[in-house]
């Protein structure tokens, strides 16, 4: 009889009891075995979580962080209430060291799991449990750890470890870059499926909605690394285009072109991006440069049209009727 992966390893873990005779795990457990990383900023303090799996939505499963309490990051054979309990036991006061000290006492599945922990200060646990599959391991650096389980080499640990502290500029682009140097040394055995990246700031504010910087999945892709570093990119562009429309809300049309340019500089065939820079350049007394935009994106669909004679009306288009008229009909 032939076996699935998944459920081969099931099997397995199902025959290995302790000495009690008790089985070692919650059958209920999900399989995550994986690469990831949690990590501290030290100059804005935000903290994040970034994973690779060939295990489907595994930013479901693996990632977990709260603005002003930490990240958590849940692997191998997951307990997944190491998640929330782990940012429950930081926020009473635990260190990270203390939090897996009491998630791995209480658990009998322990020599299956992996587990990380970093909190608001910077201060960072982890632990990787006996039988997790090889290649696994974890490195511990300044403000962030890497681990890994059922990797193709024992390369991939020290690789995310050198990307990280190599790479420059926001935590979340840090993050990716180990990502992708875990994937480049050879990465999970099996090869990739999906991906996710969790960033929140290091202090709360009470505003929730704001807390979470970046929050991006990858569910299912045969590509989830460079996946989750296109979704990053475009996570960035479209910061630009919302800063763009605050600054419509506002008035300021010279900041929304500003902004809605920079956009497109990084998506250029983005539709989405190229007509409301045509609407700022239009507002601004530019329809010269505006109307060749608007006739890109109306070639593409019709709807843009109809779209563009609502935003005349409650005032988001500020044109006078002659060049209304122009902008409707550059397509013909």
């Amino acid at each position: 009889m032939k076996y699935s992966f998944a459920v081969f390893t099931l099997l397995c873990c199902l025959l290995a009891q302790d000495a009690l005779g008790q089985t070692q795990f919650d059958t209920q457990d999900p399989f995550a075995h994986t690469f990831s990383i949690v990590a501290r900023d030290s100059v804005t303090g935000n903290v994040g979580v970034a994973v690779q799996s060939h295990w489907f939505s595994v930013g479901n499963t693996v990632s977990w962080a709260e603005a002003g309490v930490g990240a958590v990051a849940t692997q191998s054979l997951v307990n997944k209430s190491f998640g929330p309990r782990a940012l429950d036991m930081l926020q009473e006061g635990y260190s990270p060291q203390q939090a897996i000290d009491s998630l791995i006492a209480g658990d009998e599945g322990r020599a299956f799991r992996q587990v990380a922990i970093i909190d608001t200060e910077g201060s960072v646990a982890t632990y990787t449990g006996d039988n997790c599959i090889a290649e696994a391991g974890h490195i511990k650096g300044n403000q962030y750890s890497v681990q890994a389980n059922m990797m193709l080499n024992d390369k991939v640990c020290p690789a995310m470890s050198k990307a990280y502290e190599n790479a420059d500029g926001p935590l979340a682009e840090r993050l990716v870059a180990s990502l992708q140097a875990a994937q480049k040394a050879g990465g999970d055995i099996r090869g990739q499926q999906s991906a996710a990246i969790l960033v929140v700031k290091g202090t709360s504010n009470d505003k929730p909605w704001e807390e979470r910087l970046v929050d991006l999945r990858v569910d299912d892709h045969p590509q989830a690394v460079n996946e989750i570093t296109r979704l990053l990119k475009m996570h960035r562009a479209y910061e630009h285009m919302n800063e763009g429309d605050l600054a419509i809300e506002e008035g300021n049309v010279d900041k929304a072109l500003q902004e809605y340019g920079q956009a497109r500089e990084m998506f250029p065939k983005n539709v989405e991006m190229t007509y409301w820079t045509a609407v700022s350049m239009a507002n601004a007394g530019r329809l010269q440069r505006a109307l060749p935009l608007f006739k890109e994106v109306f070639n593409k669909n019709e709807n843009w049209v109809t779209l563009t004679q609502r935003i005349t009306e409650n005032g988001i288009l500020s044109v006078s009727d002659s060049t209304l008229q122009q902008i409707l009909t550059v397509h013909k």
